[in-house]
């Protein structure tokens, strides 16, 4: 058996293993909603609050300076969301997906004897994960850009990611090696849209605490 034959196989074991196996009156009911877009409204909303805040309590200056850079910072943030977002969702659905044609476990044969139909089949294909690729991309971005800013580590944001995606196999969905692929796309995605907004920060003086007191010496020399 050659290491990708081994490899599927291994997949295909996990993915019975967490989806026949591990069946549960309470989970069954529970993930299928946990991997529903609807339900994780109050934590957009709650980020999209979080963005103006994170950029009003950092900004310097006057009154209309904290105002505007506050507002840009945000705005930076927000975008950078939703952009991250589109690129892990589009190349993931338009572009990996084809190229790997790799059948949902609800399209193979072999699997429809362990198959719980807990939720609808869904597209043809299954490797990378969407919606692995969409939450580790937004843990990812959301993780590193609010550390570089507050100093703050919001763990619980791999915790979520990872709840969602242990809710697609679960459901039948994926394989655990579609998550794990959608995941690091996902990841190295966030990631670079983290170090974009890193870079938009210092670029605006905003994450270098230590230009501060050069900026600050620079306005009193103003005033004079």
């Amino acid at each position: 058996m050659s290491l990708l034959k081994w490899l599927e196989h291994l997949d295909k074991i996990l993915f019975v293993l967490v989806q026949h196996d591990s069946d549960n009156s309470v989970l069954d009911v529970i993930m299928p909603v946990f991997r529903e877009p609807l339900t994780w409204i109050p934590l957009y909303a709650f980020m999209l609050f979080y963005a103006f805040r994170m950029g009003k309590k950092k900004s310097d200056g006057n009154a209309a300076g904290r105002h505007v850079a506050g507002g840009s910072k945000a705005w930076a943030f927000i975008v950078l969301t939703l952009l991250t977002f589109a690129v892990t969702d589009t190349v993931t659905a338009q572009v990996l997906k084809p190229m790997f044609g790799r059948l949902r476990p609800c399209h193979d044969p072999e699997l429809q004897p362990y198959l719980r139909a807990l939720v609808d089949c869904g597209g043809l294909y299954s490797m990378p994960s969407n919606h692995a690729a969409n939450h580790f991309g937004l843990a990812a971005f959301w993780f590193f850009s609010i550390r570089e800013v507050t100093g703050r580590n919001w763990r619980w944001l791999w915790i979520w990611a990872a709840i969602i995606c242990y809710a697609q196999v679960f459901v039948g969905k994926h394989y655990p090696f579609d998550i794990l692929a959608g995941a690091i796309f996902g990841i190295l995605t966030g990631v670079g849209m983290s170090r974009l907004f890193v870079y938009w920060e210092h670029r605006q003086g905003h994450g270098m605490p230590f230009l501060r007191p050069a900026l600050k010496k620079s306005a009193e020399i103003g005033k004079v």
